[in-house]
């Protein structure tokens, strides 16, 4: 009996270590890609020259934020986020073949934008993958919201693409200090998808919460509540560079 139960002791030590084990790896894996190295491999392809390059498709998938709605109408693309790093990523690489695609529009929430994403993104066969959905999923709640989001990221790592999540940027009809606002919720569910997938993050929220903590009102950011300026969208721009610099 006593050499049953050490058995059994024996047994459940080692299942309690693989535990630990699998807990220790877990967490490991579940954290952001490294910003240093997640597009080694497309910074690398941006310098090649010809006749060794090839086209590089970065493609922006979202609502009105990256398509660049300013005070609705007015469309400011080349003011909008992504143009701004289209120019800033030529000027760093002039030999790139460099292609920047907006499938973004205005309006749109996650659940839109996945039934879309087959057809109108992966067509594309971007390189580097951009979502920015967070503002216009409160319609739909955080559930849904995390579904579509999930489904969209799942089908981009299955082709092998680099996939970066935005959190919202402001809507002034919220206060970005209660951390019980809905773009607050959302936010801190894109992080953890972004932790949980070990894919990239430019956190919007988290950057302009900051400005707002220091005193700044946010208001000279914005040029509705719920559009950034240009000024608003450099400072985005800004953030997204350093995952490319």
């Amino acid at each position: 009996m006593k050499g049953i139960i050490n058995s059994i002791v024996m047994t459940l030590n080692r299942l309690f270590l693989l535990a630990g084990y699998l807990w220790i790896a877990g967490t490991l894996q579940a954290q952001l890609a490294d910003k240093q190295t997640y597009l080694n491999d497309f910074k690398k392809e941006m310098t090649l020259e010809w006749p060794d390059n090839r086209t590089l498709n970065i493609v922006f998938h979202g609502h009105s934020v990256p398509t660049g709605y300013a005070c609705t109408p007015m469309v400011n693309t080349l003011q909008a986020y992504p143009h701004l790093v289209f120019h800033a990523l030529k000027t760093q690489y002039p030999y790139a073949v460099l292609n920047v695609i907006t499938t973004s529009i205005g309006g749109e929430q996650a659940e839109q934008g996945e039934k879309r994403f087959r057809n109108e993104v992966l067509t594309h066969r971007p390189d580097v993958l951009f979502i920015d959905y967070a503002l216009n999923d409160r319609a739909i709640g955080l559930e849904r919201s995390e579904k579509a989001w999930r489904k969209m990221i799942e089908s981009a790592l299955a082709k092998n693409l680099k996939v970066i999540l935005f959190t919202p940027t402001p809507d002034l009809t919220e206060n970005i200090m209660d951390e019980n606002a809905p773009l607050a919720g959302h936010a801190e569910m894109i992080r953890r998808l972004a932790t949980e997938y070990h894919v990239g993050l430019v956190d919007s929220y988290r950057l302009f919460k900051e400005k707002a903590e220091n005193g700044e009102d946010l208001q000279k950011y914005m040029s509705q509540s719920n559009h950034p300026n240009s000024a608003g969208h450099n400072c985005v721009a800004a953030e997204i560079l350093t995952w490319f610099f």
